[in-house]
């Protein structure tokens, strides 16, 4: 009798267990379902705020499959410190990515390279070119000196860059010398020591722009530029920022412009993921100064120009997407 009533007080046991684990599976399987919802709605609407597409006029006639065939993208920060302009591209990288034999290459344009701008028919700065008809001057500025086709284009203005950084709670860098240097907003100063240092938004902002004080200029800047990026990326792709997903999808959403079409950036994310272990060929744009009328230009190195041109176009002819643009303008540099 005795083992009669603990066999069936073992089973009861073990039915409340089943349905406490059912009713805990249940309520974190609704958990993750309206996580993933909301992620999926914050994307869609993000998305669809992000997406913009370029003149049809100015499109390159290539189909782009990402995960197999190569593509550029133009990486372009904005500073829209002036309100009624378009403002000024201070950062802009060419980005080239080869899913077939994992190579990726990066090229810095410093913001004072002397370019021509077709847009205004003379040659100025490039930081310029964007306050002189937004992204698709600065894609035909680059185009004038970098001869390959450039297929998306992703921009960004510095309250954005900042807020991502924020949301993901912060970036760390490794910090290649001790300098100060001015924070927007409050103009306070702050001293970026040698080694490892994690960075807020701010930080990160005020890290990226400084030139001054870096021996190399802007190619040290571009280095800082490029190291920033990378670890935005990675912490935005890591698990543990998953929480964080929603809030800086909705920031993307309201500061970020691209004309990757929403339906292939999974597939971008899912090429980042394959390569993000590959070691990124940075492209060095040689020059030298010079002073034109008074104003201080970069002026960029034929050979150099001539030998990254080739790089690239090697690049993106394992691919079997045409290279011509059926819209091209003219390639040849304008004195």
């Amino acid at each position: 009798m005795n083992h009669t009533r603990k066999t069936v007080k073992k089973r009861k046991k073990k039915k409340r267990l089943r349905r406490l684990f059912l009713l805990v599976f249940l309520l974190l399987l609704g958990g993750v379902g309206a996580f993933g919802y909301n992620i999926y709605s914050e994307t869609k609407q993000a998305s669809s705020k992000m997406y913009q597409a370029l003149d049809p006029s100015s499109k390159p006639a290539r189909n782009i499959e990402m995960r197999k065939d190569p593509f550029t993208v133009l990486l372009v920060g904005v500073e829209n410190q002036y309100h009624d302009e378009e403002g000024r591209s201070d950062v802009v990288m060419l980005l080239t990515v080869n899913p077939k034999t994992n190579k990726v290459y990066l090229l810095s344009i410093p913001r004072d390279t002397r370019v021509y701008i077709p847009s205004e028919g003379r040659k100025d700065k490039i930081t310029h070119s964007y306050s002189y008809g937004g992204i698709q001057s600065t894609i035909a500025a680059v185009n004038e000196l970098i001869d390959v086709p450039i297929d998306y284009y992703v921009t960004t203005d510095f309250e954005g860059f900042e807020k991502i950084v924020d949301s993901l709670g912060g970036v760390t860098v490794d910090v290649p010398f001790t300098f100060k240097a001015q924070l927007t907003g409050s103009l306070k100063w702050h001293t970026f020591h040698k080694g490892k240092q994690e960075l807020n938004g701010n930080e990160a902002l005020a890290y990226v722009r400084m030139r001054k004080s870096d021996p190399r200029g802007d190619f040290g800047r571009n280095e800082r530029q490029k190291q920033v990026i990378r670890a935005i990326i990675d912490k935005s792709t890591s698990i543990t920022s998953l929480p964080k997903l929603d809030d800086i999808i909705a920031d993307l959403g309201d500061h970020v412009r691209t004309n990757i079409p929403p339906a292939d950036l999974l597939s971008f994310i899912y090429v980042y993921q394959k390569m993000k272990n590959v070691d990124v060929q940075n492209l060095h744009l040689e020059g030298y100064d010079e002073t034109i009328n008074g104003v201080y230009y970069y002026i960029p190195d034929e050979q150099s120009v001539s030998s990254i041109n080739e790089t690239l176009r090697q690049a993106l002819e394992t691919s079997n997407a045409s290279l011509t643009r059926s819209d091209s303008p003219s390639t040849q540099n304008q004195n």
